[in-house]
């Protein structure tokens, strides 16, 4: 008997800009799984998804030169929207030749869902460890092909619109004036207004008046452009400001809000206070995910005001 190997497990991340329930959605049927479970080039002829704990899940993929390659196992764990795990085993002329365990998590993040693919791995036939190899790179491009899947599913979704509004307060050191500065000059505000970690900027305007806009805009780590695109309608020096915005992941709107920040002082100091009423778009609920994010923004701004 073939003494099994131990290999480093696979971890790869993937964000998507769509609610966990359908990120977790794309992984649920075999009509779902034959249009992306395999890597760039190959394709999906046949599957079986039994989705539930216990399930049969049999992937069978197709080679360009037109050989077919059977990987079949069995759901360990299938928690929606949060995570699932299913183990898989490939076994030619009938001697088992590795198999591998996945663990898949699905975590709502300010873009939508961070979906983190762990897979670890029995090696029984050294022969095959260059399919393990290929692992990394072969996962990539089939997380992009989940990805088109997801816009797929995305677009036959029905309209909708899902209401929430928050409000903040947070008490600065620095007189209005200067927190004032802080929220409406370009070079101050860039130093604390912006993407957070893995994010690249690529465009900056900031036009601070009634009827003036403002535009930032940001490539994250995985290839998607955030845009943040908004007017101002109401501008009282020192006191208050009104305004709206849209937010854009690439090409889709995701949400249009309603911000208010008023300005008082608290002796020597400020006290800022932001509401927000925002409508997100089609199927993005973002989970709390901008109110977080407005938290760590408000104290990015505390940061730079001891500057």
């Amino acid at each position: 008997m073939a003494v099994p190997h131990e290999i480093k497990p696979l971890v790869i991340a993937r964000t998507c800009p769509a609610p966990r329930e359908l990120v977790f959605k794309a992984w649920s049927s075999a009509n779902h799984m034959k249009r992306w479970f395999s890597p760039a080039t190959y394709s999906v002829p046949e599957a079986e998804v039994d989705f539930r704990p216990g399930g049969v899940i049999a992937i069978c993929m197709r080679s360009p030169e037109g050989n077919d390659f059977w990987s079949k196992g069995t759901f360990d764990e299938v928690s929606p929207p949060e995570r699932l795990a299913f183990t898989l085993g490939v076994t030619v002329g009938g001697e088992r030749k590795f198999a591998a365990r996945t663990t898949v998590t699905f975590e709502a993040d300010r873009i939508g869902t961070c979906m983190t693919v762990r897979q670890e791995y029995e090696l029984f036939d050294p022969a095959f460890i260059s399919s393990i190899e290929g692992a990394p790179e072969g996962w990539r491009t089939t997380l992009d092909k989940l990805a088109l899947e997801v816009v797929r599913i995305h677009a036959g979704t029905p309209r909708s619109v899902v209401h929430a509004s928050f409000s903040l307060e947070r008490t600065y050191d620095a007189a209005p004036a200067l927190v004032f500065h802080a929220l409406t000059d370009p070079v101050a505000k860039a130093r604390w207004f912006a993407g957070g970690e893995g994010m690249t900027p690529l465009e900056r305007t900031l036009d601070v008046r009634p009827g003036g806009r403002e535009r930032a805009r940001g490539r994250w780590a995985n290839g998607l452009v955030s845009t943040f695109d908004a007017l101002y309608f109401d501008v009282v020096p020192d006191q208050r400001l009104v305004y709206a915005y849209e937010m854009h992941l690439d090409e889709r709107k995701i949400s249009v809000s309603l911000a208010t920040v008023e300005l008082k002082p608290v002796g020597a100091g400020t006290r800022l206070m932001v509401t927000e009423q925002g409508a997100f778009l089609d199927g993005y609920e973002d989970g709390g995910a901008r109110e977080h994010g407005t938290g760590m923004l408000l104290d990015r701004l505390g940061a730079s005001l001891k500057g």
